[in-house]
């Protein structure tokens, strides 16, 4: 007879505010499946595109790096957009995944040829600042609202706990791109 299986998720125990620890382990967890389900995969997989102006598994993976610096920077740190440091914390700005594509677009270059090493090391750069910063919160911290006035001119009102969802959202929806490239892929290249 085989052990059962434990889907037992508990909040980090430093964090000051345990619904933001429960956001963090909910988003580690995504992080650890997508690992797992990612190993196999070669730089030729990670660039991948079913057709031009698609996105690659390496570009969606920068991509969710990138958004998680992003909106733990405006909104849990309050900072300006234009006052992300993606590159102090990434080593990559805010446009380096390529994203928006265009119509006909490919990867860009900066991502040619980067294996899972580089793209591991974005997302735990990224989980890193989200955790440092998250793990201060306290538990009133979660209502805080800000304003933000998006390049459009279109206003918009959030709090911290919208924040940290949209995170964890943001993530499942790639995560489900991702492993959709990644078995289009393998059916294409069943050798690989």
């Amino acid at each position: 007879m085989t052990e059962p299986e434990r889907l037992i998720l508990v909040p980090p125990p430093d964090f000051r505010s345990r619904e933001a620890g429960s956001f963090l382990a909910q988003m580690d967890d995504l992080s650890k499946n997508l690992t797992e389900e990612t190993r196999d995969l070669t730089s030729e997989a990670l660039e991948w595109q079913p057709a031009k102006g698609m996105n690659s598994i390496g570009m969606l993976l920068a991509h969710m790096a990138i958004v998680e610096v992003f909106w733990t920077a405006i909104v849990l740190e309050n900072r300006a957009p234009d006052a992300v440091p993606y590159a102090d914390i990434l080593g990559i700005g805010e446009d380096d995944d390529g994203m928006p594509i265009k119509k006909d677009g490919i990867p860009p270059a900066n991502l040619a040829g980067k294996d899972l090493a580089f793209f591991d090391d974005l997302l735990d750069r990224a989980r890193a600042h989200l955790r440092s910063v998250a793990r201060a919160l306290a538990d009133g911290a979660l209502d805080r609202e800000v304003t933000k006035v998006r390049a459009n001119g279109q206003v918009r009102y959030l709090n911290v706990r919208w924040a940290l969802y949209h995170m964890l959202e943001h993530y499942a929806g790639h995560s489900g791109q991702i492993l959709l490239l990644r078995h289009q892929w393998k059916a294409r290249h069943p050798d690989s």
